[in-house]
């Protein structure tokens, strides 16, 4: 997301100066098209030549440059997810990105409960049932690298997530009762938080906005960044930033919210399950 933030003001600053991909190309020794890859961040920077850059686009404000230069450079550091590169395929290092980036998480899921919410032995669970070759080495590196990203929900400038369940998340007995009766007593509890909203959307309502199957909308705090809807398969996963397709899982997202339990009442259908199961 760096990188793409970063492109971004680097094509807004060659427009204003009205330079071409073509000349910019020229300056740091690349063609048109690396020019294009660089601004939409799909290739990553070295800091000369996002100084050249700037320099040919008339930025001479030191503060500003460095401000640049400085992105420049933490777009090229590694994210601390990197040292689970092992066990974490190439496609889901994407998302980890993207979701360490934003500052709205908002996800629909339908079969398990959102990774951002699981509890510890819920997520062992899952893992364990998707992986059934896998070592315990790798399934433990999974499930710490799961509880590492939810720290972000209480640390320094936490996301704002909200999370809408279909009730048969919570009644699929995944790992068992006693796995499935924490996890449900860690929800009340997570839904608790400021920066946290969980709605179920029950049995009881029938079809709705949302049956295509699960998915997760990405927004971020720089207004230059578009929104990413994350849409996982069996063998990878999609990233869609066009409007036409952000604006369809939006809408779908909000008639979910206004369907669904309202939180308070998500709560009590939450604490029904619990003491039924």
């Amino acid at each position: 997301m760096r990188r793409i933030l970063l492109g971004s003001q680097l094509r807004r600053l060659r427009e204003q100066r009205g330079v071409s991909r073509q000349d910019a190309g020229y300056v740091i020794r690349a063609s048109e098209s690396k020019i294009s890859r660089l601004e939409l961040g799909r290739v990553s920077f070295k800091e000369r030549d996002v100084a050249d850059l700037l320099s040919l686009y008339g930025v001479a404000d030191e503060a500003e440059r460095e401000a640049l230069l400085g992105l420049a450079r933490e777009a090229n550091a590694p994210g601390w997810w990197h040292r689970y590169a092992d066990v974490l395929p190439g496609w889901f290092q994407t998302y980890v990105g993207l979701e360490e980036a934003a500052g709205l998480i908002r996800t629909y899921e339908l079969q398990f409960v959102p990774g951002l919410i699981q509890s510890e032995e819920y997520a062992r669970a899952v893992y364990r049932l998707g992986n059934a070759d896998a070592s315990e080495d790798e399934i433990e590196q999974r499930v710490s690298l799961r509880m590492q990203r939810q720290q972000r929900l209480t640390g320094p400038n936490p996301p704002r997530v909200w999370a809408v369940l279909d009730e048969a998340a919570l009644r699929r007995p995944i790992g068992g009762t006693e796995v499935m009766r924490g996890q449900l007593a860690y929800l009340i509890e997570v839904s608790k938080l400021p920066n946290v909203t969980v709605q179920v959307m029950p049995f009881k309502f029938g079809g709705h906005a949302a049956e295509g199957g699960a998915f997760t909308i990405l927004r971020f705090p720089e207004p230059d960044l578009p929104d990413v809807v994350y849409v996982e398969t069996l063998t990878g996963a999609l990233y869609l930033d066009k409007r036409d397709d952000v604006d369809t899982y939006m809408q779908a997202m909000e008639r979910l919210a206004v369907d669904s339990a309202t939180p308070e009442g998500t709560v009590e259908l939450i604490g029904e399950i619990l003491r039924e199961t």
